[in-house]
Order: C-alpha cells, then structure tokens, then sequence
C-alpha cells in the first residue's frame, strides 16, 4: 500500500462562524494524504491507471473555494468525500484543514480539525 500526501495547501476562503470571517475571508490549510494500492497500480508506469496528484489537487481546491461553510469540519468532511468518490482506487483519505486567523482574543497556535475515511 502507498500514498500520496499533499500536504500544506492553501486557500483563501470565506469560512467561517462569525461576521468577520464571512465577510472578509481568511487563508485555509488544507492537507491531504491519500491511501491506494500503487504497487498494483503503476505496474505500466501509465498515469491513467493511477490517481493523480495533479487531479486531487484540483478536487481539493474546487471544493474549498466553491463552498463556504460555517465550519472547517465541513470543509474537511467534504474534501474526504468527494476525494473518495472521484477516486474509488483510494483505499483510505486523511484530512486535516487549518484555520490561521481565528477572530477571538487570546494566544494560541493554529486549530487544526481532522478527518478521516478509516474512521467513517
């Protein structure tokens, strides 16, 4: 079994729960780690009998900036779903989104929400 991990991608969207967030938008991390049999599956060394990072890439960034949500669970949610549905090849999708520019005082480092197909 291998993976590919695309890992620190980033978005500007206009997520979030409150006012500020919605209105003026904020930068997303999203990473992702997808599970499939590439052993079996780049035997020809042919792209089309494989997944894509190209291809995930643009899965992820057409549902991050298509939808707005008010939280970064459902963004992480749809992500997984949709990778998992646009390649029945993975065996298993990781996600994780983080939110830098969270509007609420205090110190603290990012907040991360992951999710994960194993688990669902």
């Amino acid at each position: 079994m291998g993976q590919i991990e695309l890992p620190n991608m980033r978005f500007y969207t206009y997520n979030g729960v409150h006012e500020e967030e919605k209105k003026l938008g904020q930068q997303l991390r999203v990473d992702v780690r997808v599970y499939y049999p590439i052993e079996m599956l780049v035997m020809n060394d042919d792209l089309t009998t494989t997944i894509s990072y190209s291809d995930i890439y643009r899965t992820v960034a057409k549902v991050v900036t298509q939808n707005q949500f008010n939280l970064i669970e459902s963004v992480a949610l749809l992500v997984m779903k949709t990778l998992m549905l646009e390649f029945p090849q993975a065996t298993q999708v990781d996600v994780s989104v983080t939110k830098h520019a969270i509007p609420i005082p205090g110190v603290y480092d990012p907040f991360t929400i992951s999710v994960s197909s194993a688990e669902a």
